[in-house]
């Protein structure tokens, strides 16, 4: 089987192998004339970029990149990409790479026709009304990863480089006018993005699946992207050329960002600080904190996963896609404990703070406090 699509859920999708070749052609459709390309410093440089480039290029759209994004973006990254996006006079963004540079990249887009700060569209109430809505330029999103999902978002996650809180910056119109969705791109990751970033996505459907909102199809999305995670992940770790497996792996990171629309949980609040203060691999950070949060959750959600485990291939229920959990991260080389990634329990404070603030918060099947909160950070650290 080759994994072929297009499809118009949540957004318009261009899904499968070479599929890149048609980024002329998603431009026109998005009615973008001159693109700036926004992606990251690491992979400015390679292949896939310059194939994406050269494409561009050849049909008379320009060669024009900007590529100071950090692993965790913050405000600098995005003033400088839209300093770029202006001099350039572009009318259009593509934002290419995992989630740092799809994030950006939609952000220079939402932003470069705004006159307010950024932190004035965070995802808190109606704050999104507060743009105007007519400056905001078109976006494409070519991701190169299967985790974040961010290619079917409309929101970004921005990190204010001051307070190195993330927030979630959020409106209708971030959501891309098209997506070239190409697992080609993906088979050059290394092993532990490879891992680091399934599992971002596996977070995702896990937490879209536990959360107590009401969504039926998000619930059913969830739990499909469970299975293609937990099917196909090991095999694109361990032969990362097999096609097949990474366009499973796109699908499952486009549908864990699609379900979380019903909320995600303690295992997002607990990371997004991580991330922030020590600027760990986001992926990796939700990998580690899951049991931890499976534990916690564990009254609210056995239920929903006795009932998941069997069409996920797992015996035993709840109990044994608890144990399952462990022993995938253990097979992907996942630490334990966060402070193999570096994290040092002097920041604890700061984090339980910060993580009490986090909107993901909200999709927790048990209600977070900061003494189950602290608790978790001690269990995990």
């Amino acid at each position: 089987m080759s994994p072929t699509g297009t499809w118009s859920y949540p957004t318009a999708i261009r899904f499968g192998a070479g599929r890149l070749k048609e980024l002329p052609d998603a431009c026109a459709a998005a009615g973008i004339k001159k693109p700036l390309l926004v992606t990251d410093r690491g992979l400015a440089p390679l292949d896939i970029t310059t194939r994406a480039l050269d494409i561009l290029e050849g049909a008379g759209l320009g060669r024009a990149m900007f590529a100071e994004v950090d692993p965790n973006p913050n405000e600098k990254n995005l003033a400088a990409g839209i300093e770029a996006y202006k001099a350039g006079g572009h009318d259009g963004v593509i934002a290419f790479g995992g989630g740092s540079g799809l994030d950006l990249g939609k952000m220079v887009a939402f932003m470069c026709g705004q006159t307010r700060p950024v932190w004035d569209f965070e995802d808190i109430g109606d704050w999104w009304t507060r743009a105007d809505a007519s400056a905001i330029a078109p976006n494409i999103c070519v991701p190169t990863t299967a985790g974040t999902g961010s290619e079917v978002g409309r929101a970004s996650v921005i990190t204010n480089s001051e307070t190195h809180v993330k927030k979630i910056i959020f409106h209708p119109k971030v959501l891309p006018s098209v997506v070239i969705a190409d697992p080609e791109l993906t088979v050059g990751m290394p092993k532990a993005i490879t891992a680091g970033t399934g599992l971002d996505a596996f977070a995702h459907c896990v937490e879209a699946f536990s959360s107590p909102h009401y969504h039926p199809m998000s619930q059913g999305i969830a739990l499909e992207g469970m299975r293609l995670v937990i099917e196909n992940l090991p095999r694109a770790y361990a032969t990362p050329d097999d096609l097949e497996a990474r366009a499973h792996m796109m699908s499952a990171a486009a549908m864990g960002a699609t379900a979380f629309q019903k909320g995600l949980g303690a295992i997002h609040a607990l990371s997004h600080p991580v991330g922030a203060v020590f600027n760990t691999h986001h992926g990796t950070t939700n990998a580690v904190c899951m049991p931890a949060v499976l534990d916690l959750n564990e009254p609210k959600i056995r239920e929903r996963f006795d009932r998941a485990a069997p069409y996920l291939g797992i015996e035993g229920g709840y109990d044994g896609f608890r144990a399952f959990v462990q022993e995938f991260n253990d097979g992907f080389g996942i630490p334990r404990h966060l402070r193999d990634l570096g994290v040092t329990a002097d920041r604890v404070d700061d984090m339980v703070a910060m993580a009490l603030e986090d909107p993901s918060c909200g999709g927790n099947p048990v209600t977070l406090d900061a003494d189950n909160v602290r608790a978790l950070y001690e269990t995990v650290i």
